[in-house]
């Protein structure tokens, strides 16, 4: 079919990532670094985009404690929100925004929305990712059935954490997207689109590599550095948030 062929959510951007976007036929890239404030990613995301290639900011948003952490993929931010707030708090800051909220790798181990979030917040979720290359399949059934039971428009995404990963799964929409503009109105909108990844062993391979990724993500040294310190760039106790979030922040 025709249309747009985004990759809803990569973590990486450089020029090799930009070049591998484009020789794999993708029209837009959705930019979501973790840890990252909203006006760098903007800034980074326009300075990838050409005539080829639209990269679109988001934030994935960390949630909750280590115990009770859940991601949340936002777009469309009028302002930056910190990670490490509470769900609700999160959730009703995207709301006062009117932000594009996605809910990326479902019921994936203990980071993402399960079955109750979803329920509790499925009025305010605009899409849920049904296929995701470091699920396992049982992760990809879940999440195919979170989508048909909450009657929520899916969308897949490569997750790329590693330059390869990028452009291994994509969502085709029918519409023509040319700005940020308009992905936000298809995302919010429902419009039709279709679900579609690379096959093969090469497939297999990447999805191995980007499992074997949450291993080195998920150190002590990383969480301590980045949940803790205090220091860290969307910390909601940095100077740039100016308490703003002192009474629904966890850490």
């Amino acid at each position: 079919m025709t249309g747009t062929r985004v990759d809803m959510h990569v973590k990486v951007l450089d020029e090799r990532v930009a070049g591998r976007a484009k020789a794999r036929g993708l029209d837009v890239l959705v930019y979501a670094p973790h840890f990252t404030r909203w006006p760098d990613i903007r800034e980074r995301a326009a300075a990838f985009s050409d005539e080829e290639l639209l990269v679109v900011p988001a934030r994935e948003l960390f949630t909750g404690d280590w115990r009770t952490r859940r991601h949340v993929l936002a777009l469309d931010l009028e302002a930056p929100i910190p990670d490490f707030l509470t769900l609700g708090g999160t959730m009703d800051e995207l709301t006062s925004q009117d932000a594009v909220v996605l809910a990326p790798h479902p019921g994936f181990l203990t980071i993402s929305l399960g079955r109750e979030q979803i329920d509790r917040y499925r009025d305010r979720l605009d899409a849920i990712e049904v296929y995701n290359p470091k699920h396992l399949p049982a992760d990809n059934r879940r999440a195919r059935g979170f989508a048909e039971e909450f009657d929520l428009p899916a969308f897949t995404s490569s997750y790329a954490h590693l330059r390869g990963t990028v452009g291994e799964a994509w969502t085709t929409f029918e519409r023509d997207i040319t700005s940020a503009g308009d992905l936000h109105a298809v995302l919010r909108a429902g419009a039709d689109r279709t679900i579609d990844r690379r096959h093969g062993p090469g497939h297999h391979v990447r999805r191995a590599l980007e499992f074997a990724h949450i291993g080195w993500e998920n150190s002590w040294k990383k969480l301590d550095r980045m949940y803790l310190s205090g220091t860290e760039p969307t910390h909601p106790t940095h100077v740039a948030y100016e308490g703003r979030f002192d009474d629904i922040r966890v850490y």
